[in-house]
């Protein structure tokens, strides 16, 4: 089933007021935007409810919820042998069972079968020390459909608790890689978040480099190589449909979407020079924004489509420059040593990630778009292709290692770690992957 079509199979179809109006001083509230944050320990018990709603299914939704949160680097889940009241429904919990746990905040859960076969999913988040309700939501699904419950819930509770929105209901398009280095077979995959519900979304015959999720659709631009020649991609995920968008001879990086979807802007190099395009995906028109005998590459637009970050070797090593979207204004905003590359705009539009290598280490930073705010979150012998979570608080990139007997061959895998740069977690994926891109929340 193609996955637009399995939304209908449950939808929100109730949201609970809160017991009682929290005061200021009693809400709980983590700062995302401080430095190491210390996790805030939350018990989840597993959800209850009747036997023909699935004997395991409360468990499981447990364990993916719990799964984000701790992820996220901003909750520490407590482990349920602590518990003294272990099976909690919805009535008004015994708050000082959780208190004597250290717990600072409790989600509870119950889960009914309706009459269509259907399991309703009903939870409440509860604030320990106030003794009060946060938040309480019931939804309904199917059992193809329980994990995506389970994001949705995780990123209610984080953004409850954060006043952040939260990135658990997204997804990762990415190039799973295989075969020895000369031959190297190389495919678009698709995978939730956390690594699960992969697929491979092309065979392997052409190879694929860059993908590139739409903001707006549930799109994927891409390049890939045809004949030995390049080509510009567009890839419809619910359909499978795919459509080429031009053939760009020396394109050097693929396409990235304007913010409402109607432009990808890109990289071509003509008569050895790369200079920055965009194209208009409703008439296929072709407008070129920078014009110089530098390289230019690698463009980003802001989330207000007004500017475009990119990379440029014109003041003679390879930085970081911010113009106006018609190409007007370029200035360069990096003054480290070493070399930028593969400036990406958050979502937010505070920050501009990249790839940075000095001294033979790469890293992955950040920096505000005025320049100001240099901060490098991780490094490694290649570490490279950064791509914001949909809250522009997570980073996804990929990480190669050298392996075998003599360390000459190459091995990669994606990773995600929050802006801290504490939180690094390796996602599984059944083969080698590289150039991660993440998409915005499921619709």
């Amino acid at each position: 089933m193609k996955f637009r079509n399995t939304l209908w199979a449950f939808f929100v179809v109730a949201a609970f007021m809160v017991a009682a109006p929290l005061s200021a001083k009693a809400e709980l509230k983590i700062d995302v935007t401080r430095g190491q944050v210390n996790p805030m320990p939350i018990a989840i018990p597993d959800f209850s409810g009747s036997a023909d709603a699935g004997s395991d299914l409360g468990h499981n939704l447990v364990t993916v919820i719990s799964a984000n949160l701790n992820r996220s680097g901003l909750f520490r889940t407590l482990d349920q042998k602590s518990f003294i009241q272990d099976h909690v429904m919805q009535k008004t919990p015994n708050f000082g069972s959780w208190r004597a746990i250290n717990a600072q905040a409790l989600v509870t859960g119950v889960l009914s079968k309706t009459g269509d076969g259907r399991t309703r999913v009903e939870f409440r988040l509860w604030d320990v020390f106030a003794e009060q309700q946060l938040i309480g939501m019931a939804y309904m699904t199917t059992p193809t459909n329980w994990r995506r419950i389970a994001h949705i819930i995780s990123d209610a509770i984080y953004k409850r608790i954060t006043g952040e929105d939260g990135y658990f209901d997204s997804r990762l398009v990415y190039v799973s890689e295989m075969g020895p280095a000369t031959m190297r077979i190389k495919r678009l995959a698709i995978m939730d978040q956390d690594g699960q519900n992969h697929r491979f979304l092309t065979d392997g015959k052409n190879l694929v480099l860059t993908p590139r999720f739409s903001p707006t659709a549930q799109q994927i631009t891409y390049m890939a190589y045809y004949n030995k020649k390049p080509r510009v991609y567009l890839y419809d995920i619910d359909s499978g449909r795919q459509e080429v968008l031009g053939d760009f001879p020396g394109m050097t990086f693929a396409p990235r979407f304007s913010p409402d979807g109607n432009k990808v802007i890109m990289s071509l190099t003509k008569n050895g020079n790369s200079d920055i395009y965009t194209m208009d995906l409703r008439n296929r028109g072709v407008a070129q924004l920078t014009r110089d005998n530098s390289i230019n590459t690698s463009p980003s637009y802001s989330p207000d489509g007004k500017f475009v970050v990119f990379e440029s070797d014109r003041s003679g090593t390879q930085q970081i420059y911010v113009m106006n979207s018609d190409g007007s204004g370029a200035h360069r905003i990096s003054f480290g040593d070493g070399r930028y590359a593969g400036p990406v705009w958050s979502p937010r539009g505070d920050l501009i990630a990249f790839t940075r290598l000095y001294q033979g280490q790469f890293f992955i930073g950040v920096i505000h778009p005025d320049g100001n705010g240099e901060r490098l979150i991780t490094q490694a012998f290649h570490v490279e292709g950064p791509t914001w979570a949909p809250n522009g608080r997570v980073l996804s990139y990929f990480k190669e290692v050298p392996t075998g007997n003599n360390k000459t061959s190459r091995s990669a895998q994606v990773y995600t770690i929050d802006l801290t740069g504490f939180n690094e977690t390796k996602i599984q994926t059944p083969l080698d992957a590289s150039d991660p891109a993440w998409s915005p929340l499921n619709p």
